[in-house]
C-alpha cells in the first residue's frame, strides 16, 4: 500500500521565471543565454592587456616613467569592473502579468474596444499616456500580457519587457536598460581610452627601439631576448608581439570610439539607441523628446548620475511547493488487523486478539494452524458463518513464534 506523503521544498523564484537567460551564483547573476561573443570580448581585453603590462610597460616604465603602468591598471581594472557589472546585472526586466492580472487585463480590453465582428481586425491596444504635455503611446505587449511603461521594450533575444530599453548587446552578453546604461557607457568609454593608452604607447616603443637599433633592427629581433646591458640592446624585445597588440587596437579604436561617441551623443539629448534607430522624437510628426531637460548637463547627470531604481524581480525571493512522494507501507490484511477482535475461551474469560504482537509483527492468516472442525463440532459461540474468517488467537500467535 503507497502513501503519499508532502515535503515543502524551497523554490527560489529565478528559478520559475520566464524568458531566456542564464542565473548564476543562486540568482545573483543574471545574463543571457548566448554569451559566446562575451567570452571573446573578456578574452580580447584580457589578453592585449597581458602582453602590454607583461613586456612593453617594464621598459616603459624603466625608460619615461613608472607612472605609465600605473595609470593603465587604473584604466584596466575600471573597464572590467564596469563590464562585468554591466554583464552580470539586471537590466529592468519587468515581471509578466500574473494570470489573474492578464485575464482582469482582458477584461478591460474587451469592454473598451467592444465587440469586433468577425472577419475584422481588431484595433490595436494602445493606451495613451501624457509624459510633459507630450502624448505617449503605451503599447501592449503580447507575450508578457501587460501593457509596457514608456520607453520600454521587448527584447526578442531575451524574451523579457525591459524598462527603457537601450539594445541587447551581445559583446556584454546581456541587455542595456534601465538599471545597467550607465555602467555600459563607462565600460565603452574607459575601454576607449585604455585601447587609445595602449595603442599609444606601443608605438612609442616601438619608437625608442628603433632610435637605438633601427626600425629594420627593431623587427628582426627575437621575441624573449633579454639583453644584459644597455650597449647590447638594452631592454626585451618583443615586437612581434607589439605589432599583434597594435594590430588590435587599431581595428578596435574605431569601433569602440565611434560607438563611445554615439552614446555620448544619445545621452546629451536624453535619448536611448531603440528611440533613435525607430525615429521616435525625429520621424514625420516632429514630436518634441519629452524625456529631455532641454540642457545637456541635466540631461547626463539624470541619464548616468541619477537615483537606480531597485530590482523588481526578487530574483532570490523564496517560493514554497508542495511535493508529493510516495512511500511502500505494508499493512495487514483482514478484519483482525483493523480492530481487536473479542472471543471467549473455553473458561469463558474474554481473550482480545491485538493485531501486533510484543515485537510489533502481524502474523499472516496463513501461517496459523487452523484446526479442522466442522461447524457442528465447534462451541456454539464459536461457530463460523459462511464468508468469515477465522481470528487467530493469542496462543496461535505464540505458537507460530
Amino acid at each position: 500500500m503507497s502513501v503519499m506523503v508532502a515535503r515543502k521544498k524551497v523554490v527560489r523564484k529565478w528559478e520559475k521565471l520566464p524568458g531566456r537567460n542564464t542565473f548564476c551564483c543562486d540568482g545573483r547573476i543574471m545574463m543571457a543565454r548566448q554569451k559566446g561573443i562575451f567570452y571573446l570580448t573578456l578574452f580580447l581585453i584580457l589578453g592585449t592587456c597581458a602582453l602590454f603590462f607583461a613586456f612593453e610597460c617594464r621598459y616603459l616604465a624603466v625608460q619615461l616613467s613608472p607612472a605609465i603602468p600605473v595609470f593603465a591598471a587604473v584604466l584596466f581594472l575600471f573597464a572590467m569592473a564596469t563590464l562585468l557589472r554591466t554583464s552580470f546585472s539586471d537590466p529592468g526586466v519587468i515581471p509578466r502579468a500574473l494570470p489573474d492580472e492578464a485575464a482582469f487585463i482582458e477584461m478591460e480590453i474587451e469592454a473598451t474596444n467592444g465587440t469586433v465582428p468577425q472577419g475584422q481586425r481588431p484595433p490595436p491596444r494602445i493606451k495613451n499616456f501624457q509624459i510633459n504635455n507630450q502624448i505617449v503611446k503605451l503599447k501592449y505587449c503580447y507575450t508578457c500580457k501587460i501593457f509596457r511603461p514608456p520607453r520600454a521594450s521587448h527584447c526578442s533575444i531575451c524574451d523579457n519587457c525591459v524598462e527603457r530599453f537601450d539594445h541587447h548587446c551581445p559583446w556584454v552578453g546581456n541587455c542595456v536598460g534601465k538599471r545597467n546604461y550607465r555602467y555600459f557607457y563607462l565600460f565603452i568609454l574607459s575601454l576607449s581610452l585604455l585601447t587609445i593608452y595602449i595603442f599609444t604607447f606601443n608605438i612609442v616603443y616601438v619608437a625608442l627601439k628603433s632610435l637605438k637599433i633601427g626600425f629594420l633592427n627593431t623587427l628582426k629581433e627575437t621575441p624573449g631576448t633579454y639583453p644584459s646591458t644597455e650597449q647590447r640592446g638594452c631592454s626585451q624585445s618583443l615586437t612581434l608581439l607589439t605589432v599583434l597588440e597594435v594590430l588590435i587596437c587599431f581595428f578596435t579604436l574605431w569601433s569602440v570610439v565611434g560607438l563611445t561617441g554615439f552614446h555620448t551623443f544619445l545621452v546629451a539629448l536624453n535619448q536611448t539607441t531603440n528611440e533613435d534607430i525607430k525615429g521616435s522624437w525625429t520621424g514625420k510628426n516632429r514630436v518634441q523628446n519629452p524625456y529631455s531637460h532641454g540642457n545637456i548637463v541635466k540631461n547626463c547627470c539624470e541619464v548616468l548620475c541619477g537615483p537606480l531604481p531597485p530590482s523588481v524581480l526578487d530574483r532570490r525571493g523564496i517560493l514554497q511547493q508542495e511535493e508529493s512522494t510516495a512511500q511502500e507501507e505494508s499493512c495487514p490484511r483482514g478484519p483482525s488487523a483493523q480492530e481487536p477482535t473479542v472471543a471467549q475461551g473455553p473458561g469463558g474469560q474474554a481473550e482480545e486478539s491485538s493485531a501486533q504482537q510484543k515485537d510489533g509483527s502481524v502474523p499472516h492468516l496463513s501461517a496459523v494452524p487452523v484446526p479442522s472442525l466442522s461447524n457442528s463440532e465447534m462451541p456454539e459461540e464459536k461457530q463460523l458463518t459462511s464468508g468469515e474468517l477465522p481470528v487467530p488467537s493469542q496462543d496461535a500467535g505464540q505458537a507460530e513464534h
